[in-house]
């Protein structure tokens, strides 16, 4: 079974969500932007956020990098 792409955080603005997934990278953890151009649009975060989404078998490990370093907005 294939492990499918889960949202751990959203953010209303790109750039933090570009730094979480940065942080990832660097503990090794594979993370996409979803919404990351949309947010960009529109600036109200109802409309559109910025969505870090991670492979669901890397998740929790993932939260609690961004606890730990303050990065998680959600």
């Amino acid at each position: 079974m294939a492990d499918k792409l889960v949202t751990i955080a959203q953010y209303a603005d790109s750039s933090e969500a570009s730094l979480a997934q940065q942080l990832l990278a660097d503990f090794g953890i594979k993370a996409v932007l979803a919404g990351q151009h949309a947010a960009d649009v529109y600036a109200l975060p109802a409309i559109a956020a910025t969505e870090l989404q991670v492979l669901e078998s890397q998740a929790e490990q993932a939260r609690q990098i961004l606890e730990s370093s303050g990065k998680q907005e959600q």
